[in-house]
């Protein structure tokens, strides 16, 4: 099995010119699949041998400014479409119901969901961690079909650790996987709990992918800013290898 590396650039970088270096910089190892997710504007300029991804969907199609469907993502040859990110949640008030009506739509255009879960500071310091996890899968896979649930991969990503430095003990991570691992098997069956995958994200670098991938065992990982800088994200991926 191969490791997923996910690339979010989110709103970076500023040229189409700096995006091909980035892109071109990359060297990346068998034992990995890369998946890099560029913002909208850039995708159909950017060639590349591996996969491209969105960093968000909408729902619907039609008369709705400014947003771009699965169908749309789906055309240009997009495999991978990053839902429910905690800055989506946060900062344009995500609710749960919508992330559920995102996964739904992008699954029916045969797209590949990275679903984000993940507490925030104070949910962790009070305990909630499972309590969180569960309700955010839980809704947002609400209604799908086993079949369509298989495909599915799920990224961990503590809010309180994403571009802040810090990141959850390699030993809780593990524990939060074994969790996410016994709610599908209960909810979706012992198939679709096999071939899920649960990736980790929030402050990944050079330095501790290593302990995520073969601490925890996770079977990625999700990378913001160290994907932007071609000599770090390269030597991310040789630890990977």
């Amino acid at each position: 099995m191969k490791f997923l590396i996910v690339a979010n650039w989110k709103s970076n970088p500023k040229t189409i010119k700096e995006a091909q270096r980035i892109l071109k910089g990359y060297k990346v190892p068998k034992s990995v699949e890369l998946v890099v997710c560029p913002p909208f504007v850039f995708i159909p300029q950017l060639k590349s041998i591996f996969s491209l991804g969105a960093q968000d969907c909408f729902y619907e199609e039609g008369a709705f400014t400014g947003e771009v469907s699965p169908a749309m993502l789906k055309s240009i040859g997009l495999r991978y479409v990053i839902v429910g990110h905690s800055e989506r949640r946060v900062l344009f008030n995500e609710s749960d119901e919508i992330v559920n009506k995102k996964i739904k739509a992008a699954v029916r255009e045969k797209l590949i969901p990275i679903l984000c879960i993940g507490e925030n500071k104070e949910e962790r310091e009070n305990g909630e961690t499972f309590e969180i996890v569960k309700r955010q899968i839980g809704e947002g896979l609400g209604g799908l079909a086993k079949n369509k649930v298989k495909n599915i991969v799920l990224a961990y990503e503590p809010v309180w650790a994403i571009g802040t430095g810090k990141f959850a003990p390699v030993e809780k991570i593990q524990e939060v996987k074994i969790f996410i691992k016994k709610l599908i098997n209960n909810k979706y069956g012992a198939r679709a709990s096999e071939s899920v995958k649960i990736i980790y994200g929030g402050s990944v670098d050079s330095r501790n992918v290593s302990s995520f991938l073969f601490g925890a065992g996770m079977d990625g990982v999700l990378v913001g800013g160290a994907s932007l800088r071609v000599s770090e994200f390269s030597r991310l991926l040789k630890a990977v290898k």
